[in-house]
């Protein structure tokens, strides 16, 4: 028998947002991304701020979800305002957004539209486990706004996806991107995940090949991270699986960017592959270029102007807040100059486009030095004041990046 403890909130001061974090926030990129935190089944690698039905407890309810969201989102508006930024682009994660009723997405993207000034050409993103869509789900979708797709595929191997604890079959996901273009979405991602326990050389070479047969123009390619507190992980501990190689890792993501450049698929960020400018996902640019976004939902993070907030992680306590007429954040902290910069080095190295130089120490730019003669730093752009990652850079990013930041 599931035993729901109570919620024992502190108080937190309400959300004010700094006349500093507005200063030229009408006139710079701004995103949305809205989380939907509900699951079938929990995949056993997860460590999202997700649930099941048996997890939820009482109070939080997946059928009035778009309309709470839809409160964060007017709340959003007021506190933003009232020159409010224009939305360039909306990425609704999670969790499986596509549990929900494609009505549902849509009303929230409609109030999108109603609450803020958007781009012309918004990109307007959702992520979906392939299971739960179909073509008469996905046309919705591209009638309500959205441009595109993202579908967690993970592995073409029927056995790769069930150490995973994925639900699809193997052909699944690619049947899905099918339909996505069958619904007129232009630009469809597939997700793979690499080195999970017992994946072999082939299947990893099948799972590259699916992808490519499907009708996709970007690909995300992740190494299977081992989370603590996952099924995982303790599956992990106990002896039942091998924790991944990390050489296997390397070779698996050697064999990924060979594979996806014969098909003209180019890397823009470490773990990205677009087939040109047009399909890169633009929502997680912002992220990389550490722009301004708010962030939806239980456990969603938010950033303005060097403000960041994350919010309550349960779905039934972001519900109550909201419901009280009250802030969903938990907490907030204001980036100084440093943290910022740290912050865009990080993330900006892992870009095709790398950093100029001129953003690290000088103890960074000594050590970018030394990585230039190591090879996992480009020779000729750090001639002209760039660090940007060579191909064997892409192996060690962030190690690289610990080393330029330390």
């Amino acid at each position: 028998m599931n035993t729901v403890l109570p919620v024992v909130e502190r108080t937190v001061p309400p959300l004010v947002l700094p006349e500093s974090a507005r200063e030229g926030l009408a006139g710079t990129p701004f995103g949305l991304y809205v989380h939907v935190p509900f699951c079938a089944t929990r995949c056993g690698y997860c460590d999202f701020n997700t649930y099941t039905s048996d997890e939820l407890g009482p109070g939080a309810n997946r059928a009035e979800y778009a309309g709470t969201a839809i409160d964060e989102l007017r709340r959003a508006a007021r506190v933003l305002g009232p020159d409010l930024p224009t939305v360039s682009t909306v990425f609704v994660g999670g969790g499986t957004p596509t549990l929900l009723p494609a009505a549902d997405l849509a009303a929230v993207l409609a109030e999108v539209h109603r609450l803020f000034p958007v781009a012309a050409e918004v990109e307007v993103t959702t992520e979906a486990n392939p299971e739960t869509v179909d073509l008469a789900y996905l046309s919705g979708l591209r009638e309500a706004g959205f441009t595109r797709v993202s579908l967690g595929m993970q592995s073409a191997a029927e056995h790769v996806l069930a150490v995973l604890d994925r639900r699809h079959t193997p052909g699944r996901a690619v049947q899905a991107a099918h339909d996505a273009r069958a619904a007129g979405f232009e630009h469809v991602n597939l997700d793979l995940i690499y080195g999970t326990p017992g994946e072999t050389d082939a299947d990893w070479a099948a799972s590259l090949d699916a992808v490519l047969a499907s009708p996709v123009d970007h690909v995300s390619a992740y190494a299977l991270i081992v989370e603590e507190g996952t099924r995982l992980a303790r599956r992990i501990s106990r002896g039942e699986l091998p924790m991944p190689d990390d050489d296997v890792l390397a070779d698996r993501y050697e064999q990924a960017d060979a594979t996806l450049r014969r098909a003209g698929f180019d890397w823009y960020e470490v773990s990205n592959w677009a087939t040109s400018d047009a399909a890169r996902c633009r929502h997680n640019e912002l992220y990389w270029a550490n722009a301004n976004w708010w962030g939806v939902g239980p456990g969603a993070h938010s950033h303005v102007g060097g403000l960041r907030w994350w919010n309550v992680k349960h779905p039934a306590a972001y519900a109550d807040r909201l419901a009280r007429g009250e802030s969903p954040h938990a907490d907030a902290e204001r980036l100084d100059d440093d943290d910022r910069a740290l912050e865009t080095i990080m993330l900006g190295l892992r870009l095709r486009e790398g950093l100029p130089l001129d953003l690290l120490s000088e103890t960074g730019r000594r050590r970018a030095a030394d990585a230039v003669v190591r090879g996992l730093l480009d020779e000729a752009a750090h001639a002209t004041g760039r660090a940007v990652l060579t191909d064997t850079g892409r192996l060690l990013a962030d190690a690289l990046v610990r080393d330029l930041t330390d």
